[in-house]
Order: C-alpha cells, then sequence, then structure tokens
C-alpha cells in the first residue's frame, strides 16, 4: 500500500510538473505576443521626422530672405521616427530655435566675407536614437553667443544682481531667461524677449530637456534629448513611505548606495557631490508632504535625478527597480499639480504616479519661508524611531494600522496572534503594543498576563483595540494593565494621540 501511495504520489508529481512546464511556455508566448503587440502600436503612433523637414527648409528660406541674409538648411536623420505627439509639441519650438539662429547668430554675407566664411550661414539639424530617448542636434556656424552682452542685458533688465559672478555655464543659462533679448530692437522676429524659454518650456513639457553650447565667431549648438514614446516609459520604482511612486529612467543620471552615518554626513552637508556636481539633497517622502522623521537605514538608496538644466539627489526609502510602464493620462485634476508627470496602473491593480523629483523640489524652495521647527528635516535613525507591535488576527487590520503609523515616522512590528507576539518580543522591545483580544493560540488577555508576568516586559504600554466594548471586558483588561482600551471602528486621531502619549521616553 505505501508503494502504490508513493507511485501514486510521484505520478501526480510528474502531472503537476507537465503542467507547470506547460503553463511557463504559454506565459512566455503571451508575454512575446504582448511585446510584438505593443511594438506594432509603437508604430501606430510613431511618425518620421521628415513629415515637419519641409516646414522646417521654408521657415529658414523665409526668414533668411526677411532679413537679407543667406542661410542654407542641412537634415540629417530625417528617417528616425517620434511619438506623434512629440513631433507635434516639437515643431513651434524648432522653428523658434530656426529664427534666432538666423536673427542673432548667422551674419550678413559681408560679416562673413570678412571673417573667412562662406557668404551663406550653415543651419544643420541631427537627429539619432540613443536607448529610449531621441536626441536632436541643432548647430549653427554663426558668431555664436555674446556672453558679456548677454550678462549686461540681464542686469539692466533686473534679472540678477551687478555684483553677482556667473561662470561661462551659467552666462549661457541666461539665454533661456524670459523676458531677456539682446537684439537691438524689436522687430517680427527678434527683440520680443520671448522665444528660448518657450523653447525650453515645451521641451520640458514633453519630458525632455535642452543643452547649450557656444564658441565665440563659430557658432551655437542646441542639443534636445525627447523621449521616444509618450505612452511607454521606463521607470525606477520607489517608495517613499507608505506610498509607491516611479521616476522617469531617463532622468536618472545615477543611483547610490550609501551607509547611515555617511548618509547623516551627507544631510549636514546638504548636497551630494558625484564627478564634479553638486545634487542638492532631498528626502522624497518629505518632498511629497508626508510628516516624520527621514528614515536612516543600514544601507540607503540615493537617486541622482536631473530635469532640463537643474539636478537634485533623492534619498528614498526603497528601490524596487526598474520596469517599463505604460503611461496614463491623470486628467485635469492633477494635469497643473507641479512634480506630476503621469501615472501608471500596476499589474495588482494599484495606481502609481510618475514623480518629477526636480520640480518637486522647486515647488518646496517657493513656499513660504515661515516653515516651524517641527516642519524641518530631521535626521533620525531608523533605530531612534519609536516601535509599535501591532497584533491582530486580521492582515487587514495590521496593514492599514500599519500603513497610518508608518505616516507618522512609526517603525512596526507586526504579530499575528499572541504566540507570533511574544516571540517577536524576544528580538525586540516596542516602545507601545497594540493588541487585539479575539486571536487564535492566544488571545489578547492571555497575551497581556504574560507581558506582565515579564520583567522584562512588564512596563511596555498597552493599548487594546477590540470590537468588544462591554463593561465586562472593560473591567478585566484595566485588571490585568492595559493602559488605553478603543473599541472598533477607532478614531486614528485618537489613536496617535494616545500612540505619542505612551511612547514617549
Amino acid at each position: 500500500m505505501m508503494a502504490e501511495g508513493l507511485n501514486d504520489a510521484l505520478s501526480i508529481q510528474q502531472a503537476l510538473a507537465k503542467n507547470v512546464g506547460e503553463t511557463d511556455a504559454a506565459l512566455t508566448h503571451q508575454a512575446r505576443l504582448g511585446r510584438e503587440l505593443q511594438q506594432d502600436l509603437m508604430r501606430m503612433r510613431a511618425l518620421p521626422f521628415a513629415n515637419l523637414s519641409e516646414r522646417l527648409h521654408r521657415i529658414v528660406r523665409q526668414t533668411a530672405r526677411d532679413l537679407g541674409k543667406k542661410a542654407e538648411l542641412d537634415i540629417q536623420g530625417s528617417q528616425v521616427e517620434l511619438d506623434r505627439s512629440v513631433l507635434e509639441r516639437i515643431a513651434a519650438p524648432l522653428e523658434h530655435l530656426l529664427r534666432n539662429a538666423l536673427a542673432h547668430g548667422i551674419e550678413e554675407p559681408a560679416a562673413r566675407s570678412a571673417a573667412g566664411k562662406s557668404d551663406a550661414g550653415r543651419i544643420a539639424i541631427a537627429l539619432r536614437q540613443e536607448a529610449n530617448e531621441i536626441v536632436l542636434v541643432a548647430s549653427d556656424d554663426g558668431a555664436g553667443l555674446d556672453l558679456e552682452r548677454l550678462r549686461a542685458k540681464a542686469i539692466e533688465k533686473g534679472l540678477i544682481g551687478s555684483d553677482v559672478a556667473l561662470t561661462e555655464a551659467e552666462q549661457l543659462q541666461l539665454v533661456f531667461l524670459s523676458g531677456l533679448s539682446t537684439a537691438p530692437s524689436v522687430t517680427e522676429l527678434a527683440g520680443r524677449g520671448v522665444g528660448m524659454d518657450v523653447v525650453r518650456t515645451e521641451i520640458n513639457a514633453v519630458g525632455g530637456r535642452i543643452e547649450l553650447a557656444s564658441a565665440r565667431g563659430r557658432g551655437t549648438t542646441f542639443t534636445i534629448y525627447l523621449p521616444l514614446t509618450l505612452a511607454v516609459t521606463h521607470a525606477v520604482m520607489v517608495r517613499a513611505g507608505s506610498m509607491t511612486a516611479a521616476i522617469s529612467s531617463a532622468a536618472v543620471e545615477q543611483v547610490l548606495r550609501i551607509k547611515a552615518d555617511a548618509l547623516v554626513a551627507l544631510y549636514e552637508k546638504g548636497s551630494v557631490e558625484f564627478q564634479g556636481r553638486d545634487y542638492p539633497l532631498h528626502y522624497l517622502r518629505q518632498l511629497l508632504g508626508q510628516r516624520g522623521a527621514t528614515d536612516i537605514q543600514d544601507y540607503n538608496s540615493l537617486l541622482l535625478v536631473r530635469s532640463a538644466n537643474e539636478r537634485v539627489a533623492v534619498h528614498v526609502d526603497e528601490l524596487f527597480g526598474n520596469r517599463e510602464m505604460v503611461v496614463k493620462n491623470i486628467g485635469p485634476q492633477l494635469a497643473h499639480i507641479a512634480g506630476v508627470t503621469g501615472a501608471t496602473v500596476l499589474p495588482d491593480g494599484r495606481i502609481v504616479l510618475i514623480l518629477n523629483p526636480v520640480q518637486l523640489a522647486s515647488r518646496q524652495r517657493s513656499l513660504p519661508a515661515a516653515t516651524s521647527a517641527a516642519d524641518a528635516t530631521l535626521v533620525v535613525p531608523a533605530a531612534a524611531a519609536p516601535v509599535v507591535m501591532v497584533v491582530d488576527d486580521s492582515i487587514t487590520v495590521r496593514k492599514i494600522t500599519s500603513r497610518l503609523l508608518e505616516r507618522e515616522g512609526y517603525r512596526v512590528v507586526t504579530a499575528r496572534d499572541g504566540v507570533d507576539a511574544l516571540e517577536q518580543l524576544k528580538k525586540e522591545r516596542p516602545a507601545v503594543m497594540l493588541i487585539d483580544i479575539e486571536m487564535p493560540r492566544m488571545d489578547g488577555f492571555d497575551l497581556t498576563r504574560n507581558v506582565r508576568g515579564d520583567p522584562r516586559t512588564m512596563a511596555i504600554p498597552i493599548i487594546v483595540i477590540s470590537s468588544r466594548t462591554a463593561p465586562k471586558h472593560r473591567s478585566r483588561a484595566s485588571e490585568l494593565g492595559v493602559n488605553v482600551y478603543l473599541g472598533k471602528p477607532y478614531e486614528e486621531a485618537e489613536l496617535l494621540q494616545q500612540i505619542a502619549a505612551l511612547a514617549r521616553p
């Protein structure tokens, strides 16, 4: 009989192994079909850059004729395909760039001849794909930017102080200031103080960034980085307190793992230095408006994030890795919130926001300075945060209560019944215990009796949260030494007030 039972078990095992193999093969086939379908959909949304070529050539011809200059436009990589919506959004910024190149960059034919250049100026646009980004380089062989004149105009307009010392890179960024123009007079093409600020705003709106380089007498180059598509993106999944969020991978320059003592030193300094650049340090949980102390673990994750020409270092509570996700429209309610660039739906149905930490940091800097000491960033190691033990046989209650306490800066330890709680108490002594009454193996009353009978744990404050609110249950709890007795459902504010009072050292 034992031999027959063993043979039956082996047969069942083989059948299960076969089913598992067939299921794996079906899942692999499904994933391949999904990728192929996604690629087909992306191809349907994609359009070649050549669709804009004739329009851009016409802009150059017309503008050059209006200004009495000679110029030719050379487009390379026009077969590169972009998302339809990206292509539509960058058309106007490119027209701005071409008009500015002719109005401010390309010299008069006589001046070009005197400088040893050909009479006709050359404007080039080159496109290439790098990973999940399109790189568009627009350059001209004109006079380049007059940095001293730019600085003088910025001082004249009151945009910067006359005593402010700027590096060459910072002087180049003056081009993007609104209301600044070096044109001697106002025309339809120049001198209106608009143009480059509009270009950068539009590029940022599609999740791109723009870089500028210029050499006096040799020309100016704009390098624009654009997302391959706005429908699908690669993002880094992170946790900030109880919230899961995503940050575009294209914006993440580097991920660092930092030890606790090194992170405390960085917080004291206020920034992270990496490859010769300073990244202002921020805690993502506080950028999102969550209260509580900074949770510093033994090893911590820092993301060095870049958007446009700004950089920040973001400390996150947990890093889940990189994922490809479909970007959903966030609607008018969230569209105007700084730092929220989109949303996605995870396989388990949860909605996750796609964040731009640079914009969140900029919003925080723009808030009123009247911030109380309680709102300031506190650097507290995780071990220093009060520990609260939640003992309840309901996994839903444990999760809801844990998330509530974590948002308030507590560390939470959970146990599913009294026996599990006693095992947990051998490893760690909590500041407060939250206990349910009705639990398997050991109920809340027996657990309280064991806690109060052990000299090592007898001083731990205990809060009972139970649906049993009759006087006899309250009386028995009081006899056993329970500090606070709350009924279900409890008021969050009342619970937090009681915990705060009992958790004081």
